[in-house]
C-alpha cells in the first residue's frame, strides 16, 4: 500500500479525521476480513468502502440500488480524482462497450452495479476472472423481507459472488436495521466471520418534531415562508397529496419540484438532478424518494403524512443534515394518516405474513408519535441502541411553545357528541357545534341541541383540527366502520372523554411554534456559491461535489487565500485544491481588498472580549503615501492587472502613518494577508526603512488589533462617503475611481439610501449604463424575482449584461 487510510482521507475527501467508527471498518476491511456495517444516514458509510478500494490491490464492485445513487457517488468520485464509473441502463451502447474495455484494461478502482446486472452472463464472464478485492453491499437491507425497501434482485449476491474465480472481502453496509434485518444480511450474504460495527444510529444534528395540534397545510405554508432561503423536502403518503402540495407551492412562486411513481423515469430523473444541483429549493415527494439522494445541504424534511414505520421515518429523517450541520425534521400528524397508511398497506402488500410484519412496524410508529418521552430515545431504542439521556433536541424534551388550556373547548367538544347519542364523523360535529343550517343537521334534529353553534367562534378548519388534536391525545377515539361504499371514521367517547367532562382531567395543549431563519446576507459567501455552480455547470456534476455548504462557510470565515489555509479546511483535499482551489482564493482576494478587510484582524480570537471597543486613529504621511502610490502603479503594469489589486488606498494610508518595519507589524495592517506579504512584503518594508531613515522618524509601533481603523479622522463608511460626495454633485464615475469600489457598489448604496426612506438632492445619468434592448430584458427578470434579488438577475440574463446595469434600472424607479 502506497498510501494510508488517513493520507487517502486528507487528499481526496480533503478530511484531517474520520468520522466515529470508520477508521476501525477500514482497517478491518484492509485485513481482508468481511464487514457488516450500520451506520446513520450521513455517518459517511461510503468512504468506509471507498478508501479501502484505494489501498488495496484490484477493483472494488460496489452494488447499489439505483442509477441516480450510483450516479451520484460516481460523480463525486471523479470529482475527487478518483477513477470510478458504474454499468446500468442509461448508458448507451457505445458508453457500455467502451466502459467494458476499460475494465478489461484495469482502468477502474470502484465499479458500481445494480444488483440485476449480477445476474448477466456477459457481465459475469467480465468480470469472474478479474481481480476484485472487495464486493461492497450498499443499501444490504434491502436484501431482508423485514427491511422496509426489499428487494428481491438483492438475493442474487451471493450466488454472483460464488462464481468468481476467487473470493473477495465481502462488506455490507445499512443505515437503519432491526435485529432481523441484521440477522438475515449476515445469512443470506453468507458473510465469514465477519467483524459487525454498529456505530450507533444517532443523528445529533436533527431536531426531532412532531406536531398534533397544527393545521397542516397552514404550518407548512409558514414554515416554508421562513425558511425559503433552504433546501428542504416535503414527503407525502400519496401521489394525491404530493400533485396537490406541489401546484399549491408553485402557484405561490416557491422554487419546487415534484417525485413519485407516477411520474415517467425521465421526468423523476431530471426533477431529481435540478433538486441535487440547488436549481429548485424544494421537492415534494412519497417515500419513492427515498434511496439515491445524495444531498448534503437539505436543511429540513416535512413529513405531510405519518410514515409506515419507524425505519421509514427514520431513512426519510436521514436525507437532512449529510453535511452534520444543524437541520430540522417534522412530522404533521393527524390520525387520518393512520387509516391512509393501513389503505395502503392492504391494497400494496399481499403477501399475507409480509402483511402482519407491516401492520406491527405501523402500530410502532403511531406508538412513538403519541409517546410523551423523548423521541430520539424511543427511535434509538426500537434499534437496539440506548441513550441514557434525554436529547433536549426534540419537541418533546424542550418546552418550545405556550402551554394553553383548552379543557372548556375540550368539553363542548365531548358534550356535543354525547348529546348526539351516537357516532357520527368529525364532519357532522363541526357543523353542528359551527351551527350550519345543511340538510342533514335539521333532519336530526341537531339544531334543538344546547350545544348546537356554541364554538361559531372557531372556522370549520379551525375546528376539524382541534377535534383531531384530542384524537390524537386520546381524548376521543375513532372507530372504522366498513360500509358497502367502503371504511368510514366515525368519532366515540371513552374514559378519558368522561373524565373531561366531570372536570376531573385537564386538557392542556402547547401550541406549536413555527422556527423562523432569518436569512443573513453574506455576499462573499454568494459569491463563492455563484463560482460553485458555475463549475458545477460546466463539470456536469452537483454543487457539492466541488465543495459543501460547510465548506464555503468556513472559507468566508477564515478567508483562505493561500494553499495552506485552503487544505486547513474542512472538505478540501489536496485534489479538489488543485482543481478548484485557485478560484475560489482569487474571489476571496478579490473580496477583501474590495471590502478592504484585513482577514486577520477578523479571524484572531479577541482575548479580551469584554473591554469596550476604541478607535484606532492614523494619519497619512502624505509623503510616504505617494511613494507607496508610485509603487503599486509599477507593480501593477508588471502583473498587468488594476493597481487596487495590489494594495488598496485604504491600505498604503495605513502603511504610511503606522510606518511597518518587519513582516510581523505588516501583518497588523488591514488588507495585508500572507499572499500579499510574501509578493509584496519585503519591498514595502524596505521602502518603510528608507524613508523614515530619510525622514529621521523613529516609529513608535502599537498593534491594532480589534480597533477599528479611523484614517485622518474620518470615521464614515464607504456608501456615507460615496452619499456625501454625490451631494456634492461629484461624478459618480470619478467618485468610484477615487474610493476603488465598483459603479454597481455604489449604485447598491443610493438604492439602499432611497429604499430607508430618504431624498436625494442630486442626479444622476443611469441611461448610461445600459442599452434599450438590455434594459427589457432585465426588466422582465426583476418581475420574475423581484428587484432585491440580484443574483438570481444575474444569472439568468446574458453574460455580457453588467451589475450596474442590472442596478441602474433597478434604481431608475425611484429617480
Amino acid at each position: 500500500m502506497e498510501l494510508k487510510p488517513i493520507d487517502i482521507l486528507s487528499k481526496y475527501y480533503g478530511y484531517s479525521s474520520f468520522r466515529k467508527g470508520q477508521e476501525n471498518i477500514i482497517n478491518s476491511i484492509i485485513d481482508n476480513k468481511d464487514v457488516l456495517a450500520i451506520m446513520p444516514t450521513g455517518g459517511g458509510k461510503s468512504i468506509c468502502y471507498q478508501v479501502p478500494a484505494l489501498c488495496l490491490d484490484g477493483i472494488t464492485i460496489v452494488i447499489s440500488p439505483l442509477i441516480s445513487l450510483m450516479k451520484d457517488q460516481v460523480d463525486n468520485l471523479r470529482a475527487s480524482g478518483i477513477e470510478a464509473t458504474y454499468i446500468n441502463s442509461s448508458l448507451s451502447q457505445n458508453e457500455y462497450l467502451k466502459i467494458l474495455n476499460d475494465i478489461k484494461e484495469d482502468k477502474y478502482k470502484l465499479l458500481y452495479v445494480a444488483p440485476e446486472r449480477l445476474d448477466s452472463r456477459e457481465f459475469m464472464d467480465l468480470v469472474k476472472d478479474k481481480n476484485i478485492s472487495q464486493v461492497a453491499v450498499d443499501e444490504a437491507h434491502c436484501i431482508s423481507s423485514w427491511g422496509h425497501d426489499f428487494r428481491k434482485s438483492y438475493q442474487i449476491i451471493p450466488y454472483f459472488i460464488k462464481k468468481l474465480k476467487k473470493r473477495p472481502i465481502v462488506t455490507a453496509f445499512t443505515a437503519t436495521a432491526s435485529l432481523e434485518v441484521r440477522n438475515d444480511i449476515l445469512n443470506i450474504l453468507e458473510l465469514n466471520k465477519p467483524d459487525v460495527y454498529i456505530t450507533g444510529f444517532d443523528r445529533e444534528n436533527l431536531f426531532i418534531n412532531i406536531i398534533k395540534s397544527s393545521s397542516k397545510n397552514r404550518y407548512l405554508l409558514d414554515y416554508i415562508e421562513n425558511h425559503q432561503n433552504e433546501s428542504g423536502i416535503i414527503y407525502a403518503a400519496t401521489r394525491k397529496e404530493v400533485e396537490n402540495i406541489y401546484e399549491g407551492l408553485l402557484k405561490r412562486n416557491y422554487k419546487v419540484s415534484k417525485y413519485h411513481a407516477g411520474l415517467s423515469n425521465e421526468e423523476r430523473a431530471f426533477n431529481q438532478e435540478k433538486f441535487v444541483k440547488d436549481e429548485i429549493k424544494i421537492m415534494v415527494a412519497t417515500n419513492a424518494f427515498g434511496m439515491g439522494i445524495d444531498k448534503f445541504n437539505v436543511r429540513w424534511v416535512i413529513h405531510y403524512n405519518m410514515p409506515q414505520s419507524i425505519e421509514n421515518y427514520y431513512q426519510e429523517i436521514g436525507r437532512a443534515g449529510r453535511d452534520n450541520e444543524k437541520s430540522e425534521c417534522i412530522l404533521l400528524f393527524m390520525p387520518g394518516d393512520v387509516h391512509i397508511q393501513k389503505y395502503l398497506i392492504d391494497v400494496g402488500i399481499e403477501n399475507t405474513n409480509r402483511k402482519k410484519i407491516q401492520y406491527k412496524k405501523l402500530q410502532q410508529m403511531v406508538d412513538l408519535v403519541h409517546s410523551n418521552n423523548c423521541y430520539r430515545k424511543s427511535i434509538l431504542e426500537y434499534f437496539g441502541e440506548e441513550l441514557k439521556e434525554d436529547c433536549q433536541n426534540c419537541s418533546n424534551c424542550l418546552s418550545e411553545g405556550e402551554i394553553t388550556d383548552k379543557t372548556i373547548d375540550a368539553q363542548k367538544v365531548i358534550s356535543c357528541i354525547f348529546r348526539m347519542k351516537r357516532s357520527f364523523g368529525t364532519t357532522m360535529i363541526v357543523d353542528v357545534l359551527r351551527g350550519s343550517r345543511n340538510k342533514k343537521v335539521l333532519e336530526q334534529n341537531f339544531n334543538n341541541l344546547s350545544t348546537y353553534g356554541i364554538m361559531k367562534d372557531y372556522s370549520n378548519e379551525e375546528l376539524k383540527t382541534f377535534i383531531n388534536t384530542l384524537i390524537a391525545h386520546g381524548y376521543l377515539e375513532v372507530v372504522e366502520n366498513i360500509g358497502t361504499r367502503g371504511s368510514y371514521p366515525t368519532i366515540r367517547l371513552n374514559d378519558k372523554s368522561m373524565k373531561v367532562l366531570k372536570g376531573e382531567l385537564k386538557v392542556q395543549f402547547k401550541e406549536s411554534k413555527v422556527s423562523i431563519v432569518k436569512y443573513m446576507e453574506n455576499e462573499l459567501y454568494e459569491k463563492l456559491v455563484e463560482l460553485r455552480a458555475n463549475i458545477a455547470r460546466e463539470n456536469n456534476i452537483a454543487p457539492y461535489m466541488v465543495f459543501g455548504d460547510a465548506t464555503l462557510n468556513n472559507m468566508t470565515k477564515t478567508y483562505a487565500t493561500t494553499k495552506e489555509e485552503m487544505l486547513n479546511i474542512s472538505g478540501v483535499g489536496e485534489i479538489k485544491y488543485e482543481r478548484y482551489g485557485k478560484y475560489f482564493e482569487d474571489i476571496i482576494e478579490k473580496y477583501l481588498i474590495e471590502k478592504n478587510i484585513d482577514k486577520n484582524e477578523v479571524i484572531k480570537i479577541e482575548e479580551n472580549s469584554s473591554q469596550d471597543s476604541e478607535f484606532f486613529e492614523v494619519t497619512t504621511d502624505k509623503d510616504l503615501f505617494e511613494k507607496l502610490k508610485q509603487y503599486r502603479i509599477k507593480k501593477a503594469k508588471e502583473e498587468n492587472v488594476l493597481s487596487y489589486m495590489i494594495l488598496n488606498l485604504t491600505t498604503l494610508k495605513e502603511i504610511s502613518g503606522r510606518y511597518p518595519l518587519n513582516e510581523e507589524q505588516l501583518k497588523d495592517i488591514s488588507g495585508v494577508g500572507p499572499v500579499k506579504i510574501e509578493k509584496y512584503g519585503q519591498d514595502i518594508i524596505k521602502l518603510v526603512k528608507e524613508y523614515t531613515q530619510e525622514k529621521n522618524i523613529t516609529p513608535k509601533w502599537q498593534e491594532k488589533n480589534k480597533l477599528k481603523l479611523i484614517i485622518d479622522g474620518d470615521n464614515r463608511k464607504n456608501s456615507e462617503i460615496v452619499l456625501d460626495l454625490l451631494n456634492q454633485n461629484k461624478n459618480i464615475d470619478d467618485i468610484c475611481e477615487e474610493l476603488e469600489i465598483s459603479i454597481s457598489t455604489s449604485l447598491g448604496y443610493v438604492y439602499d439610501y432611497i429604499k430607508s426612506g430618504n431624498s436625494i438632492n442630486f442626479n444622476l445619468n443611469l441611461k448610461k449604463y445600459y442599452s434599450d434592448d438590455e434594459r427589457e430584458i432585465i426588466l422582465n427578470a426583476i418581475n420574475n424575482f423581484g428587484e432585491n434579488n440580484i443574483r438570481k438577475i444575474k444569472y439568468v440574463l446574458p453574460d455580457e449584461i453588467k451589475y450596474e446595469s442590472i442596478r441602474a434600472v433597478i434604481l431608475e424607479k425611484y429617480l
